[in-house]
């Protein structure tokens, strides 16, 4: 039973407890006016009159004033006020019966009555106050230990003002399940101090104890805070100790009562991510504000994330379109309620029928276009390389022509790692895309720039491996992975997209973008970090299976191909890939020659040309090795 659900006292039983203590104090008041007189007087002249009308004239003004009315553990300043005025009450009506009857009689009915009122109301009042405050702290003391039996014990890390707010507001919140019972630090200086009561750990003392000897459950860091190299010192270090590791939101967010401002578990994208781009955001407003956009793939993740980000610089319309009917319904539903000032027009279909989408180019005469509608899973594309031709080529070259022939300002499309030096015939289709999309920009009376942007994983993105292996995970297990030494490039959603608006608003025409990513990160790590932040130990709580390479997979991936160079741009994260080329005749007559191919479902053919379009294409793993011999 919760102490919460403890019956709360009949108002009677509390008065009843008042004016015993009410008599404690006359009785306390008599002893100590005794002690101080040489007199053998009685104190009070009637003595059981004068008890009795003291008695009635304070049950009066509790009755006045209600001061038994209020629930005791749950007692305020008001509470306490009412009792202050009660027992005034009570003293001055008192005092002026004994001045009444001294001026009428000459004599005194109480024994010096000055100082006998004085030490009545104070002891009065004090008794029923410490009546009330023990009270109300033993209901705080059973509700703070029954808490703390259920929350998790945790430290903070670091003691500088950020954190101790942090720690306090834990503190002050009754409703988070967690118990700071103290802080930790890499400073010695600190050892004997304490913090809001609480004792300051150092780091040795956590490596030469165990979880156990230590009594933690686990760390409250604030990861906006530090650096990438030290959120991996620390997080290597409590994982190794059993201790689970939690992530504060800002101070700001923490006391806000937000709904979504709690404090979370410490997720495998928190450790993935780097200081992320700054973008000049007022170039980029400057191409999207009173603007007409179209965003391909907008239901998508890269895409969806787009929409928003665009939204914020106030476009006049922004045309959402996609093939997949529910996400778009839910895009649409998002935005609508987002940003109800922005008008959004969201369009179902299929960027391989170009009958279809004209009339978007004709109607709306977009200022941007960004393409980010692709098929991109590679085992699925490997088994229907026809599909790929027809969304990943056709959409892209239906997109790009109308592009130029309406005159649209920019034209940016979302490419991928994969192109370079294919494995698989979705980085082929890329591959091929970027052809176009670059001989395209070099035709006679083109004037629109066409821009592409390349990058690696992204975290979170629809069918990535980091919530495949949170299903797995929250499932028991096994993970899957396909080889022990299969290692990727990651970056997060808001940092691909903001990569895509930069390089619309740098590019003058032809680019490939691609991204410094970073150090790639080996699957099999990544695993046994997510499965050690959830508490678990792998091949103990969880198993990790290798399943071989699917097809077309390969174990690293690029982001520069052999032959190309790159150039600095004004960003030090962000590079121009100068890849080989192709002229517009030939890479349009391959287009149309592999199209037609696609559409006679002949998937050696598709795969073939595809070979002859990007030499450099090599299947991996996969029944087009032949063609390679």
């Amino acid at each position: 039973m919760s102490i919460s659900d403890v019956r709360y006292l009949p108002r009677w039983v509390i008065l009843i407890i008042d004016i015993c203590f009410v008599a404690l104090a006359i009785y306390f008041s008599c002893y100590i006016i005794e002690k101080l007189s040489f007199s053998s007087s009685p104190v009070f002249r009637e003595g059981n009159v004068i008890f009795l009308l003291i008695m009635v004239v304070s049950v009066i003004s509790m009755f006045a004033f209600r001061t038994y009315a209020g629930i005791i553990r749950h007692s305020t300043f008001i509470d306490l006020f009412k009792l202050f005025l009660a027992i005034f009450s009570t003293t001055v009506i008192v005092g002026a019966i004994s001045f009444l009857y001294y001026i009428k009689t000459g004599e005194r009915i109480i024994y010096m009555s000055v100082p006998f009122l004085v030490i009545f109301f104070t002891a009065s009042f004090m008794l029923l106050f410490l009546f009330r405050l023990v009270v109300k702290e033993f209901f705080h003391f059973a509700r703070e230990f029954r808490r703390s039996a259920s929350r998790k014990r945790i430290l903070v890390l670091g003691i500088d003002e950020q954190s101790v707010a942090i720690a306090r507001a834990v503190l002050d919140n009754p409703n988070l399940p967690y118990l700071v019972v103290g802080f930790l630090t890499q400073r010695h200086d600190s050892q004997r101090a304490s913090l809001l009561g609480k004792p300051i750990y150092t780091k040795e003392k956590i490596e030469k104890n165990s979880k156990e000897d230590l009594v933690l459950d686990g760390v409250l860091i604030m990861s906006e805070l530090m650096t990438k190299d030290e959120i991996n010192y620390w997080v290597n270090l409590f994982l190794e100790k059993d201790l689970q590791i939690f992530k504060a939101p800002s101070l700001q967010k923490l006391q806000s009562n937000d709904q979504e401002a709690t404090i979370k578990t410490l997720q495998i994208e928190d450790l993935l991510n780097r200081k992320p781009i700054k973008i000049e955001n007022e170039d980029v407003k400057q191409r999207h504000h009173n603007k007409t956009i179209l965003i391909t793939g907008g239901a998508g993740s890269i895409g969806s994330e787009i929409v928003r980000q665009v939204a914020l610089f106030n476009p006049t319309l922004i045309v959402v379109l996609d093939q997949a009917e529910t996400p778009l319904y839910e895009i649409e539903m998002e935005m609508r309620n987002t940003f109800p000032m922005i008008s959004f027009k969201f369009v179902l279909a299929d960027i391989s029928n170009r009958h279809r989408v004209e009339p978007l180019f004709q109607k709306y005469h977009f200022s941007m276009v960004y393409h980010a509608a692709a098929y991109k899973h590679v085992p699925l594309i490997e088994e229907n390389p026809h599909e790929a031709i027809l969304v990943n080529i056709l959409g892209t070259k239906n997109l790009a022509t109308l592009a130029s022939q309406y005159k649209v300002n920019r034209f940016v499309m979302v490419s991928t790692d994969k192109a370079v030096k294919p494995t698989n015939v979705m980085g082929a289709s890329k591959r091929t895309a970027e052809l176009f999309v670059q001989a395209l920009q070099d035709t006679e009376n083109n004037v629109t720039k066409f821009i592409t942007t390349r990058f690696g994983n992204v975290l979170g993105s629809n069918g990535s491996v980091i919530p495949h292996f949170k299903k797995q995970i929250e499932k028991g297990g096994p993970i899957t992975i396909t080889h022990p030494d299969i290692t990727r490039y990651f970056m997060t959603i808001p940092e691909a997209c903001d990569l895509v608006l930069q390089a619309g608003t740098m590019g003058q025409g032809g680019e490939i973008y691609v991204f410094d990513m970073g150090e790639p990160v080996k699957i099999v790590d990544l695993a046994h970090r997510m499965i050690k932040l959830s508490g678990l130990e792998p091949h103990v709580d969880i198993r990790i299976v290798y399943t071989g390479l699917r097809p077309g997979e390969k174990l690293y991936e690029e982001l520069l191909s052999d032959d190309a160079t790159t150039m600095q741009t004004h960003h030090e994260k962000i590079l121009i890939s100068k890849d080989p080329v192709m002229d517009y005749v030939r890479i349009e007559k391959y287009c149309n020659h592999i199209v037609k191919a696609a559409l006679r479902r002949e998937k050696v053919e598709v795969v073939q040309i595809l070979k002859e379009i990007v030499p450099e294409f090599k299947s991996n793993n996969s029944v087009y090795e032949l063609l390679d011999k």
